[in-house]
C-alpha cells in the first residue's frame, strides 16, 4: 500500500469517485429518519412535539463526533480511524432497525451521528491528496458525493418505508455501509500523519483554534445559519406536505427527489472558488436561501402551483447550503495542511450544531403554529447571517 504524508499530489479519478460515493452512502445515514417522522413518531409513541428530536439528537451524535473523533486524523492513520467510526455506524443501524421504544431509538440516532462523522475524515483525506490549485475542485467534487447522499437519502428511505416500513431502511444501511467498510480498508492508501500533540492538546487545541482564526469562525457561523435552515426545511416539510397537500409517502419521496438537483451546486462552487470568487458566492448563497422561503408564501392553498413553488424552494434552498458548504471547506482547508482535520471537526461542529437548532425547533414551531410560523423562523436564520456578510471586508 502507498502511504499519504502530508505532501500533497494529483488525486487519482478513481480514488476521488470512491471517496464521493463513500461520503454519499455514510452521510445518508444521517437523514433517513427525517422524511419519517411521522411513521417512527407513531410507531415508537413518540409525542408530535419531540418529534424533531430524531433528527436533532442524530446530529448532536455527529457534532460530538466532530469535536472528539475527526480530530484524531491529525493524531493517527487515517484509514484505521475511518474503519472503527463505521463498526460504530453499522451497530447503531442494526440497533434502530430493531427497536419499537422511542427512548432507545433516540440513543441508536445519536451513534449513528457519532459513526457518521467518517465522511469528515475522508474529505480532509481528498483535499491532502490534491494540489493547491485544485484543492477546490477535488473538494468540490468529493462533497457533490456527499451532498448527493444527503439529498437522496430522504427519497429513498422514502420509497423504501413505503414498501417494507420504516425499519428495512436500517436493515439496508446496515448492509451496505458493511460493504463499504470493508472495501475502503483494503483499497485506501494509509496516510500517517506527523502529529505534534497528544490528544488532549489536540482537543484543547480546538478551541485556540476557533478563537484565532478569523475565516473559520466566519465560514463557521454562514455554514451554521444557512444548515439550521435547510435542517428545518426539511424537518417540517414531510409533515406539511402530508397534511396540507396530502401526499402519501411516495409523494413525499418524489419530492425529496426533486431535492437532489440543488448538488449540482457544489463542484461548480469549487470550481469558481479556485478562481477566487468565495466572497461574491457566498453572499449569493445567502440571499437565495432566504428567498427559498419566500417563494413558499406566494400561494398559500393546496394546488398544484404552490406545490411547485415548494419544489422550486426544495432545490434553491440545497444549492445555497451545498455551494456555501463547499465554498467554506475551500476556505478553512487553506489554514494548513497539519490542523486541517481540526479545523474541519470545528467547522463542521459549529455548523452541525446549527442544524441541530434548526431541526428542534422546526419540530416544536410545526406543532404550535404549523408551516407558517416554521418558515418564519426559517427565514429569520439566513437574514443573521447575511447581516452578518456585510460586516465582511476582505475578498
Amino acid at each position: 500500500m502507498n502511504t499519504v504524508q502530508s505532501k500533497t499530489r494529483q488525486v487519482p479519478n478513481w480514488i476521488t469517485v470512491l471517496l464521493a460515493i463513500a461520503c454519499g452512502v455514510i452521510v445518508a445515514n444521517l437523514y433517513y429518519a427525517q422524511p419519517l417522522v411521522g411513521p417512527i413518531s407513531t410507531d415508537t409513541h413518540l409525542p408530535l412535539a419531540s418529534a424533531g428530536l430524531i433528527v436533532t439528537l442524530t446530529q448532536i451524535g455527529y457534532v460530538a463526533g466532530l469535536l472528539f473523533i475527526v480530530p484524531l486524523c491529525d493524531l493517527i492513520e487515517n484509514r484505521r480511524l475511518i474503519s472503527s467510526t463505521l463498526v460504530i455506524v453499522i451497530c447503531a443501524l442494526v440497533a434502530a432497525s430493531l427497536t419499537h421504544h422511542a427512548l432507545f431509538f433516540l440513543m441508536a440516532s445519536m451513534f449513528i451521528g457519532l459513526g457518521s462523522v467518517a465522511t469528515q475524515i475522508l474529505v480532509p483525506y481528498a483535499a491532502h491528496l490534491a494540489t493547491e490549485e485544485r484543492r477546490g475542485q477535488v473538494v468540490g467534487n468529493v462533497m457533490s458525493g456527499l451532498l448527493l447522499g444527503i439529498m437522496l437519502a430522504r427519497p429513498v428511505a422514502s420509497f423504501v418505508t413505503d414498501l417494507w416500513g420504516w425499519q428495512a431502511i436500517f436493515i439496508l444501511s446496515a448492509g451496505i455501509t458493511t460493504i463499504l467498510a470493508v472495501l475502503l480498508a483494503f483499497v485506501l492508501p494509509a496516510r500517517n500523519p506527523l502529529p505534534t500533540t497528544n490528544y488532549g492538546g489536540l482537543i484543547r487545541s480546538l478551541w485556540s483554534l476557533f478563537k484565532t482564526k478569523a475565516v473559520l469562525r466566519r465560514r463557521a457561523f454562514y455554514q451554521a445559519c444557512l444548515f439550521s435552515a435547510f435542517s428545518l426545511f426539511w424537518t417540517v416539510i414531510p409533515l406539511w406536505l402530508a397534511s396540507h397537500f396530502h401526499l402519501s409517502q411516495q409523494g413525499i419521496a418524489l419530492f425529496a427527489l426533486a431535492g437532489v438537483a440543488g448538488a449540482i451546486a457544489a463542484p461548480i462552487a469549487g470550481r469558481l472558488a479556485d478562481k477566487g470568487w468565495t466572497k461574491r458566492l457566498t453572499g449569493l448563497a445567502i440571499v437565495i436561501a432566504i428567498l427559498s422561503f419566500l417563494l413558499t408564501h406566494i400561494f398559500k392553498d393546496s394546488s398544484t402551483i404552490a406545490l411547485m413553488l415548494f419544489v422550486i424552494a426544495a432545490i434553491t434552498l440545497d444549492m445555497a447550503v451545498s455551494g456555501n458548504l463547499v465554498l467554506g471547506q475551500r476556505a478553512i482547508y487553506s489554514l494548513g495542511s497539519e490542523i486541517r482535520g481540526r479545523v474541519n471537526g470545528v467547522f463542521m461542529a459549529v455548523f452541525f450544531i446549527g442544524g441541530a437548532i434548526g431541526s428542534a425547533l422546526g419540530g416544536w414551531a410545526y406543532a404550535y403554529g404549523g408551516w407558517m410560523f416554521a418558515s418564519i423562523l426559517g427565514l429569520s436564520i439566513p437574514v443573521v447571517a447575511l447581516l452578518y456578510y456585510f460586516t465582511e471586508k476582505n475578498n
